[in-house]
């Protein structure tokens, strides 16, 4: 689950490519711009003063164009890259300062990487990839093997074990790498352009996998992309960065609604704002009706006091069971039936709050309020057309 809980720290970050560190973190420290320092001494510095956090069980996407650094930062975390200042904290363990031995040890047991290519042994069957990790962690054949089918069979690949990388499709083949990283249980999984290499349908459909593997299992993922319609789908918060920097971290709804400056404005534009914003962000609080509680008259009371056209009504935990309206009440009233349970509409269309616009469009031809639930079940509003047609204009 996710939690605010850290579980990846990145303090102060810096990567330079050359010789003399030295000079180029002093000449950085006294305000000299990268520009300048390229100039001067033929430095590079690709990643400038990070810092972020990493919640447990958070899906974070680092997004940014081609050159940005996104690619190296996500290497740092797992020192492929070695940066040049700064600290990378994984579960408060400074990976940067630790050993090669025990920098194996994390790559082995708790960060694993989804790489843009793939990164599947030609000549191994599927099976034989999704079990690498196992194998190099010294996990018997049998065990291993039984673990690495479980896990094809979780991305839906199972009857493909005994096949060659070259026999499946671009679309199969980052299932393949996904079950590998996921077969060796590591906590984190980082993915770098994990999906940019697949055609644009197999790509949706990959996405929507890891959004469902992702609410199975909680991982804490790092994802890079350079699209910014994936990283808004994907993300629980996103960091865009630029020319080394991190110019805005967010979640998707407060990106797309406040923009930092022009430059996240610019990516934001086109974005289909339906995939982004969630039922929760637009639904309007209602204060429902309670079963056993509330009589028909003061059910008619509360939806004329509140100018409602319907109501819902609640149990006992607050998880809503139906929905009644004035006219079914005074026609209750006028028969002499004092139970909502026997007038009340059981059948009524309900979302959680972290549903995305798209998935309630086809709700709202039924012309009802649409129930919004929290995680728990219970009852956290509405949204009605019109929350929909405003918060479109709006956001």
């Amino acid at each position: 689950m996710k939690s605010l809980q850290p579980k990846i720290q990145i303090e102060n970050l810096m990567k330079i490519y050359g010789d003399n560190h030295r000079q180029v973190l002093r000449l950085f420290r006294q305000g000299q711009t990268k520009n300048f320092i390229r100039e001067q001494t033929g430095h590079v510095i690709a990643i400038e003063d990070v810092s972020l956090t990493i919640n447990q069980g958070e899906l974070f996407v680092v997004m940014g164009l081609s050159g940005s650094g996104k690619s190296t930062l996500v290497r740092c975390i797992n020192r492929l890259i070695h940066s040049t200042s700064g600290q990378v904290y994984i579960d408060s363990e400074d990976i940067i300062r630790v050993s090669e031995r025990r920098m194996r040890e994390l790559r082995r047991t708790k960060v694993a990487m989804v790489f843009q290519r793939f990164g599947l042994f030609p000549h191994k069957k599927v099976v034989e990839n999704v079990e690498y990790g196992l194998k190099v962690r010294g996990v018997r054949k049998k065990q291993r093997q039984e673990k690495a089918l479980a896990t094809l069979e979780v991305v839906g690949l199972q009857q493909w074990a005994n096949y060659y990388p070259r026999e499946l499709s671009g679309g199969m083949q980052q299932r393949v790498g996904l079950a590998r990283a996921l077969a060796t249980d590591a906590e984190i999984l980082l993915m770098d352009e994990a999906f940019s290499a697949l055609d644009p349908l197999i790509r949706r459909e990959m996405q929507d996998e890891l959004i469902r593997l992702q609410n199975e299992f909680h991982k804490t993922i790092v994802f890079i992309s350079h699209d910014i319609q994936e990283a808004l789908k994907l993300g629980d918060r996103v960091a865009v960065m630029k020319d080394g920097c991190i110019v805005q971290v967010a979640t998707p709804e407060e990106m797309i609604a406040r923009p930092a400056n022009d430059y996240i404005k610019g990516f934001t534009r086109d974005v289909n704002r339906a995939t982004i914003i969630k039922a929760g962000a637009i639904a309007s609080p209602r204060t429902p009706l309670i079963l056993g509680r509330d009589s028909i008259d003061s059910a008619i009371s509360q939806i004329q006091e509140q100018n409602y056209e319907q109501m819902y009504v609640v149990d006992v935990d607050g998880k809503p069971v139906g929905f009644v309206t004035e006219k079914w009440l005074r026609n209750a009233l006028e028969f002499g039936e004092g139970n909502l349970a026997k007038i009340m509409q059981i059948n009524f269309p309900k979302v959680e709050v972290s549903v995305k616009l798209e998935e309630v469009f086809p709700l709202c031809d039924r012309g009802e309020a649409i129930a919004v639930v929290d995680q728990n079940g219970k009852f956290a509003g509405v949204v009605e057309q019109a929350n929909i047609f405003a918060s479109m204009a709006k956001w």
